[in-house]
């Protein structure tokens, strides 16, 4: 089969070339799946510049997330036949004509979702719902501040909200990008480079849940805009994780400072969270609540280009290889 491999190189161009490998084979509770689409995500630019090795057990080949049919059935399962349309979060290798998962990681595609969209569901939904949902403990009524809006956790998060009934303040940088959470479904979205953010988060609330990919920049405005009792989520820390916070803050508010990572979780927790999500928020997919923006496809041997037009950071939504 045909996969994207790491060969070096000064740049992603250079270092994503299309390979070789023997195609995978379906081994006692798991399936095979023919893919048709891989989503591209912050993780792979990691993998590919060597800061983000996959777990122990994990394919090689960058790609946590794709969607397509099973064309192979291993040994137990049941819950996944043969043509079945699924999507799966993997722990790697989705670059590939075929990735081989965990039967209990796959979920089955409503009839009106193509393969593209799909494939931009798993990775970001499941990082969503655990942080927000499980983590955060969001509630309907309540209000989610996430910044980096228009990414695709971002875009992920306001639908994700929304359909839960939560209110959604988003920040991100630019006034396009700003128009485009708005858009988007976000209730308040406000331009990181224009004005005071602080400010702006403040006159519209406050927040009861935020989820911060920020890192160390936002440490300070994240504590100032938590409402008492407010939970902040960190899953990314773009501007690096060393901080200062006032303790005295964090007590008087009685908040709660989480985080998380998903791809190193044991295989019976990702089916415990798989399932969990199948029962809790695949409805707001199967209603079409959730629907992925997507801002760009390239076909797998563009699989550099996928990852520069990520690194420029100038998308709205998910970027998808097609198979």
């Amino acid at each position: 089969m045909r996969v994207i491999e790491i060969r070096g190189g000064s740049g992603p161009a250079d270092a994503l070339q299309i390979g070789e490998r023997p195609e995978p084979q379906a081994g006692p509770g798991e399936i095979r799946i023919r893919v048709a689409a891989a989503g591209v995500n912050r993780p792979d630019l990691l993998q590919r510049i060597g800061a983000y090795p996959p777990p122990p057990g994990a394919s090689d080949i960058m790609g946590l997330e794709v969607a397509g049919t099973v064309d192979q059935v291993g040994a137990g399962v049941s819950c996944r036949a043969l043509g079945d349309r699924v999507c799966a979060l993997l722990g790697g290798g989705g670059y590939a004509e075929y990735a081989v998962v965990d039967a209990r990681h796959a979920l089955p595609l409503p009839d009106d979702i193509d393969f593209v969209q799909a494939a931009a569901l798993p990775e970001t939904l499941f990082t969503v719902f655990t942080n927000v949902f499980e983590g955060g403990r969001l509630a309907a009524g309540e209000t989610l501040l996430v910044h980096g809006a228009t990414s695709g956790i971002g875009v992920m998060s306001i639908q994700m909200a929304r359909a839960a009934g939560a209110r959604v303040i988003a920040t991100s940088r630019g006034a396009a990008k700003a128009r485009a959470a708005r858009d988007l479904g976000a209730d308040v979205s406000l331009d990181a480079t224009s004005g005071d953010l602080a400010k702006g988060i403040a006159d519209a609330g406050g927040a009861d849940v935020i989820l911060d990919m920020v890192g160390a920049d936002y440490a300070g405005l994240n504590l100032d805009a938590l409402k008492p009792f407010g939970r902040w989520v960190v899953i990314a820390t773009l501007t690096g994780g060393l901080s200062r916070i006032e303790l005295g803050k964090v007590m008087m508010k009685q908040a709660t400072l989480t985080g998380s990572t998903l791809r190193r979780r044991p295989a019976d927790e990702k089916a415990r969270l798989a399932a969990t999500i199948e029962t809790r928020a695949w409805p707001w997919v199967a209603s079409g609540q959730i629907r992925p923006p997507i801002d760009a496809t390239f076909p797998l041997d563009q699989a550099g280009l996928a990852h520069l037009r990520l690194e420029a950071g100038e998308h709205v939504g998910k970027i998808v290889l097609t198979v």
